[in-house]
């Protein structure tokens, strides 16, 4: 028995480092699209990015309505992290005061020209392509 568990084990490990591969190759495919910077209309944001470990640390300054050509990753990371939290009060059955996320305040973004990812739209929705 253990034979075929460490087997099965070293066909995890190649499966996941496929996967790895395949996930950090996408993250790296140019994107297109319009930086939106919400929080200061006309403003300049300049911050730093590293998403997997074989990375170099890259900086970028973005200006709000300008087009740039960015790798997916960081185009998602500017839309899935651009935010902070106003939080609200609500009180249990108990009577006890409990403080939640009330809303999220988008501080900026970024506007595809060009792609749709698949696996969000799946996550928010299901959407048919009927191919007509």
């Amino acid at each position: 028995m253990e034979m075929n568990s460490e087997v099965e084990k070293k066909e995890v490990k190649k499966t996941t480092r496929q996967s790895y591969k395949f996930q950090r190759d996408k993250d790296q495919e140019p994107v297109k699209g319009i930086f939106r910077f919400y929080e200061v209309a006309g403003g300049c944001l300049s911050f730093v990015f590293k998403a997997w470990k074989e990375d170099q640390v890259e900086n970028y300054t973005l200006n709000d309505g300008a087009v740039y050509t960015l790798p997916l990753g960081v185009a998602k990371h500017l839309n899935k992290n651009g935010w902070y939290p106003i939080h609200a009060y609500s009180k249990d059955e108990g009577g006890v005061n409990l403080m939640k996320v009330g809303q999220r305040v988008r501080r900026f973004g970024f506007q595809s020209l060009e792609f749709v990812d698949v696996e969000e739209l799946q996550q928010h929705g299901s959407i048919e392509y009927t191919g007509v």
